[in-house]
């Protein structure tokens, strides 16, 4: 833990504290935040508070003694429940303002981890409760010179996996030769293992209406067939097998042949054009220094979708923070799911997939998007044109 960091951010959002709590290992940022080590999960509650000035405090109930150990400041203890409320009263004494894991409304659930008991108790000490989503954010959304490294390199190997798995595609559908989309998901999991590349699922592997469920993933029992004349779309995710190295993640699409209808022409272009809007809408912001939160990237793609006309077939949210994990904990693309207020952070990513989901076949077109300190860009290879197999 970085203490006088945490506490110069704490004071840039004019707050008197942050205060972390857990009970059963609820709340994986405030371990990771304050570098605390989990050997088990607490039976009994802790407090932590860190405030903008002055050393933090932390409050441990005595059968859990040295809980806390490894942080700065002194421990308070407590068993009964009236004591509870006592220590937490010395933990937030002068304070008005305080952060928690808490989002109102539940609009960012990625931060909305302590649950509204809690907040209820540490409101009835006379506190103003707020969300802590932006210091969240900013300990665990942005990203290092070496995290940036390991993504831009892991784009490479990605894009290198992606073509090759079209090769395959095409070289079976154009031969006539069966293939299933199980057969292209193992090809792109052997692929990555080669290259050196670990993923938590996936990849998305769907054909013609499979395409069409956004969080589709074939299997040995779930599976289609891929054919001359078919729609594939592919989504595909991945990072260096490093420690602290960060995801990569994309989706393309592709017809099997050369002549796609007509329909799909037009959903292809309506998809990258939303796409482009919302790369757009980024970098015009971030080149001039004004602030950017992530309903607006969504705002800018939805509206070219819904002024096509296929404004029910994009249901869900344009783009997800990237880091660590392949959904991070940064600021989400996103007024649809939720309204995502959060600002869009320097060294932080995030990936634009807006996408077209008809009965018979989806379009979605994603890319990473990475910003600077005055500058944004995407951070792999742009799908400009459909892919014909």
């Amino acid at each position: 833990m970085n203490l006088e960091i945490i506490q110069n951010e704490i004071r840039k959002q004019n707050l008197d504290g942050w205060l972390f709590f857990d009970h059963h290992l609820r709340d994986p940022l405030a371990y990771r935040v304050l570098g605390l080590n989990v050997t088990k999960g607490p039976t009994r509650r802790w407090y932590y508070m860190i405030p903008a000035h002055g050393e933090p405090k932390g409050m441990e109930h005595r059968i859990e003694r040295n809980t806390l150990a490894a942080l700065p400041g002194e421990k308070i203890a407590y068993s009964r429940w009236t004591e509870q409320l006592g220590a937490l009263r010395t933990l937030t004494a002068g304070m008005k303002r305080v952060a928690m894991q808490y989002s109102p409304l539940c609009a960012v659930p990625y931060v909305s981890m302590v649950d509204a008991g809690t907040v209820e108790l540490v409101r009835s000490l006379g506190i103003d409760v707020v969300s802590s989503a932006e210091l969240i954010q900013i300990f665990e959304a942005r990203w290092s010179p070496d995290s940036l490294a390991s993504h831009l390199e892991a784009g490479r190997r990605v894009d290198r996996v992606r073509a090759a798995a079209f090769d395959l595609i095409r070289e079976r559908t154009r031969n006539g030769a069966a293939l299933q989309e199980v057969e292209v998901q193992r090809f792109v999991r052997d692929g990555f293992a080669k290259a050196g590349l670990v993923t938590d699922s996936g990849p998305i592997v769907g054909c013609n209406a499979n395409a069409s469920n956004p969080h589709y993933e074939p299997g040995d029992s779930v599976t289609s067939p891929i054919r001359s004349g078919d729609w594939v779309l592919l989504d595909m995710w991945a990072k260096l097998n490093q420690p602290g190295s960060v995801y990569y993640d994309i989706t393309w699409t592709a017809f099997c042949g050369d002549s796609p209808s007509d329909q799909m022409r037009e959903v292809f272009a309506v998809v990258t054009a939303a796409r482009d809007a919302g790369i757009a809408r980024v970098q015009s912001a971030i080149a001039a220094g004004q602030p950017l939160c992530g309903f607006e990237v969504d705002d800018a793609t939805r509206a070219v979708i819904e002024g096509r006309g296929y404004g029910q077939w994009f249901t869900h949210r344009t783009g997800h923070s990237i880091g660590q994990e392949v959904h991070g904990n940064g600021a989400n693309m996103d007024n649809f799911e939720t309204h995502d207020d959060r600002r869009v952070m320097p060294w932080s990513c995030f990936s634009i997939e807006p996408g077209v989901y008809l009965p018979e076949f989806g379009v979605r077109s994603e890319i990473n998007m990475f910003i600077g300190d005055t500058e944004a860009r995407v951070t792999g290879e742009i799908q400009r044109e459909m892919a014909l197999l």
